[in-house]
């Protein structure tokens, strides 16, 4: 039923009211951001690598208050993960994040008051890619999009001319050995593929 309509008949003469997903949030804020959400990669991991960025909005203003969700393979290229990412205390309830040693394959950071995101994790196996999703205010259904290692002969990359392959791929930082930087665009100039699932 549209939020507008009456309410049924029976149940008073009130209209509903809106629900979260007719309204522009952000309403994760406070709920949905986790402890070590970028800490993917287990402690001291001598492969890890970093991939960080941006959020832009359509004028290129810094966006600071996005979320942005990783999702990969382990490097073997298995995609079980590992339990753990909303592991609680079971004495206090709060949510205490990963183990620091299981991969599970997953990552949610906010951005911060730059607009910047990072996290932390291994080499995805099987795929050239790290599968990313966007929540921001403005937007009532998240986007879907992927950061590519490298400009690699992917189905996806070869279909797309020059300029909008380069929004998918994450350049390399010389001088920061396993890092990458992957700006998001939401619309505009250079704005960044996003994916359509069905």
């Amino acid at each position: 039923m549209p939020a507008s309509a009456p309410a049924p008949s029976g149940s008073g003469s009130h209209p509903l009211g809106p629900t979260p997903s007719q309204t522009v949030g952000p309403f994760y804020g406070y709920a949905l951001p986790f402890a070590g959400g970028g800490e993917i990669a287990p402690a001291g991991h001598p492969d890890t690598l970093t991939l960080h960025g941006h959020v832009y909005d359509g004028a290129g203003r810094p966006v600071p208050d996005a979320l942005v969700e990783t999702w990969q393979p382990a490097p073997d290229g298995s995609r079980a993960g590992w339990p753990g990412s909303l592991r609680h205390d079971p004495v206090t309830g709060r949510v205490v994040g990963r183990d620091g040693v299981g991969f599970t394959g997953f990552g949610r950071v906010p951005t911060d008051a730059d607009g910047h995101w990072a996290v932390r994790t291994l080499p995805p196996g099987g795929v050239p890619y790290i599968s990313v999703a966007v929540f921001a205010r403005g937007l009532l259904h998240h986007l879907y999009t992927r950061a590519y290692l490298a400009d690699t002969g992917d189905a996806l990359l070869t279909s797309l001319d020059d300029g909008r392959r380069a929004t998918l791929v994450a350049a390399p930082e010389s001088g920061a050995p396993r890092t990458y930087r992957f700006d998001i665009r939401l619309q505009g100039e250079g704005e960044t593929v996003f994916l359509e699932f069905r």
